[in-house]
């Protein structure tokens, strides 16, 4: 393998593979570096699910983004040949006021996105296997639904080595040295014009030795499995994705899928962990099932049913939840990018963009003020 590069990629993951593809798509030669074989189930995004919705209650700044990425997954399945999107509509829902749902209402009106305003009555009518209380209220994004996460990935690799990428896998980095413009691994060293940083759990680390101080903590996230009733949830029903915007927390789930019962997890609260020696065994806290079954005992009980299969993944968010998309302050040829974990995974496309233009145009079309390094919420 060469030793020299346009642009080397330190994380091969969701959003290091579609920045792959889009560079050697523009002709760079480009190397992909990761410590595992993505697709993986070490990092983020692994699994086979992920919600895609347009209509965002995390921001009104990440709307424009969900937008162009519906487009870039829309032509990355056709050049692909990959089944990446089903529609299934997405439901939000919580007490009246909740703030993710008037926030997901507003950025619905604001970009003239399809909706659909439910009232308890409403949500329990159309979907029996719900059990909104009374003074709860819906969300339905009717051209929502999920993507296939694992396919995915394995699309924007097939896409990039296809267009002239190289990829590593199996291969730690050791040291990035911004001077030199050199990656170090047990295996060569390589050198760039421009280098991405895009580690997911590992990127506290890796910014650190290039001299950031950035609080990016990974949690400890389960998604658990659970029998239910077929007639009231199966995907064919049809029965949506939804989210639940609590007082006391934040919840999601997906509808039964072949027969392998509803999937649920809790979104917004976990154990802080280091990734290199997480405990990754179900079970292994008593949360693991407890937190999911009971919402879905108060919400959702014909699919609080037993337990059909657990995993445990890894969250890893800024404090304010924000990613991070930016060039080192001291060196603009180094490109950051994380914080992507809990709803980053549906914007890959549009994130591997953004960093395609950064390195080639030298700016974006896309707005990422709101993902600077150097806000001041992600300093220790």
């Amino acid at each position: 393998m060469k030793q020299n590069f346009d642009v080397i990629i330190v994380g091969a993951g969701t959003m290091g593979m579609a920045a792959g593809y889009y560079l050697a798509k523009r002709s760079k030669k480009v190397l992909l570096i990761d410590q595992f074989d993505p697709p993986h189930e070490m990092g983020s995004h692994h699994g086979e699910t992920r919600i895609i919705r347009h209509a965002l209650g995390e921001g009104k700044a990440y709307t424009p983004l969900a937008l162009r990425s519906k487009q870039l997954w829309e032509e990355l399945q056709q050049v692909s040949g990959y089944d990446l999107f089903r529609q299934t509509g997405v439901l939000s829902f919580g007490p009246k006021g909740a703030p993710f749902i008037q926030k997901t209402i507003s950025s619905a009106d604001e970009y003239g996105i399809p909706y659909q305003r439910l009232s308890h009555e409403d949500i329990q009518k159309r979907w029996p296997g719900i059990e909104a209380p009374s003074g709860y209220e819906g969300c339905l994004e009717e051209q929502a639904g999920m993507l296939y996460s694992a396919a995915c990935v394995r699309a924007f690799r097939e896409m990039a080595l296809q267009a002239g990428a190289e990829l590593l896998v199996n291969t730690p980095v050791t040291n990035i040295s911004p001077d030199q413009s050199t990656v170090y691994t047990p295996d060569g060293n390589y050198t760039a014009s421009q280098i991405i940083v895009s580690g997911g759990a590992w990127n506290e680390h890796l910014f650190n030795d290039l001299g950031l101080d950035v609080s990016l903590q990974p949690t400890r996230q389960t998604n658990v499995w659970f029998d239910a009733d077929e007639e009231l949830f199966s995907i064919d029903h049809p029965f949506p994705i939804f989210f639940a915007d609590l007082p006391d927390g934040e919840y999601y789930g997906f509808p039964a899928i072949d027969n392998k019962g509803v999937k649920s997890g809790r979104h917004d609260d976990g154990p802080h962990v280091n990734p290199s020696s997480m405990d990754r065994t179900f079970g292994a806290y008593r949360e693991d099932e407890q937190a999911p079954r009971q919402f879905l005992e108060r919400f959702l009980p014909k699919a609080a049913g037993a337990l059909v299969d657990g995993r445990a993944c890894i969250y890893t968010r800024t404090p304010d939840n924000d990613f991070i998309i930016d060039r080192h302050p001291k060196h603009p040829h180094l490109l950051l990018a994380g914080g992507f974990s809990g709803h980053g995974f549906k914007y890959a496309p549009v994130v591997g963009e953004i960093l395609s233009e950064l390195i080639i145009d030298g700016q974006t079309t896309h707005n990422i003020d709101p993902f600077s390094i150097e806000r001041e919420s992600l300093k220790n």
